[in-house]
């Protein structure tokens, strides 16, 4: 007997269910069954992948103003009804809005998406793939019946790609190559900085393809390669080097996504460093000591000021405010 293929409404309902169950945990088993659900059409990842960036948003909904009310989308049940009916509404709008407003233009009329500094935006991609493009980033896309082919320009994204073996999910980043099938996985490209890949499922292999023998490295969760930054030489013998990772140093990496940055021992000058991919306002630390002391914590990525009060608060320094920067000071 023949299935009938479903509706695009109907995997966004399921993919609201699925996001619902997702927020109050999974046992093993649950897991299991999204997995295979997941697995069962590539376009139920970009609409998980949806739901999943709206619940983020709906955390904070009191930001979207006095006139947004979730409560006029509860139902007379328990939570998890209102919570997936207040997904497939915001789910529609996320949607909507990917795929009109994508660098000012309609998602299929180009190739080209960028973010302004500090802002965070979810794409659709038509083969059912979702990426959400972190502050200051520059993402090409271009699809062939063979291939799935994206550069990252600049910056950061994370990519929940459908799953389909007859077209390989590639992302480039310089000379550095990322290959996927059906995972999730973040790229990060900076000025001056090696490109990093994060695997949060699934498998991927990456390659340098300055490199002759073009040697692979297979990631797998929890896993991170680092590429040699600048030109591959005779003399580096490891152009992609992996390390495992733990569980929260995965979600710290991650934060982001939520418009958050998140530390744990990395110095207050390296944290100064990450406040400027998301504002202009610079954070200034003139006192060597000061810069090499050890910070932990959770911040608005676009309130360095907010930021640099809280930490000069922890560690008996000032903060003083003035146009366009903050400094930090003993």
């Amino acid at each position: 007997m023949r299935m009938t293929r479903q509706t695009a409404q109907e995997i966004d309902r399921e993919a609201a269910d699925w996001a619902a169950r997702v927020d109050r945990g999974l046992s093993p088993a649950e897991q299991l069954d999204l997995d295979g659900w997941l697995a069962g059409d590539i376009r139920r990842t970009g609409a998980f992948a949806i739901m999943r960036a709206t619940a983020l948003q709906t955390e904070r909904a009191v930001a979207l103003g006095p006139s947004f009310t979730p409560q006029d989308f509860a139902e007379t049940s328990d939570r998890e009804p209102s919570r997936r009916r207040l997904l497939l509404a915001g789910g529609g709008l996320v949607a909507a809005c990917a795929a009109a407003t994508v660098a000012g233009l309609p998602l299929w009329r180009g190739d080209r998406y960028r973010t302004r500094k500090g802002e965070v935006r979810q794409l659709a991609l038509r083969d059912g793939s979702a990426v959400t493009l972190n502050t200051d980033s520059v993402l090409h896309v271009r699809f062939s019946d063979q291939r799935r082919e994206l550069r990252l320009l600049q910056g950061e994204a994370l990519f929940d790609v459908a799953h389909d073996k007859s077209r390989p999910f590639v992302v480039r980043a310089g000379e550095t190559e990322a290959v996927a099938v059906g995972t999730s996985f973040t790229v990060r490209r900076l000025p001056g900085e090696a490109v990093q890949v994060l695997v949060r499922e699934g498998v991927v292999e990456v390659r340098r393809e300055d490199v002759a023998s073009k040697p692979v490295q297979r990631l797998a969760v929890n896993m991170r390669a680092v590429s040699t930054a600048g030109a591959v030489t005779a003399a580096t013998r490891n152009p992609v080097s992996v390390t495992q990772i733990s569980e929260p140093e995965l979600q710290r990496a991650l934060a982001w996504r939520g418009g958050q940055l998140a530390f744990e021992g990395e110095t207050l000058a390296v944290a100064a460093g990450a406040f400027s991919r998301y504002s202009d306002t610079r954070i200034i630390v003139d006192d060597p000591q000061l810069a090499r002391e050890e910070i932990a914590g959770l911040y608005q990525a676009t309130d360095p000021i907010g930021f640099a009060q809280s930490i000069a608060l922890s560690l008996g320094a000032h903060a003083q405010v003035s146009e366009g920067e903050v400094r930090v000071y003993r």
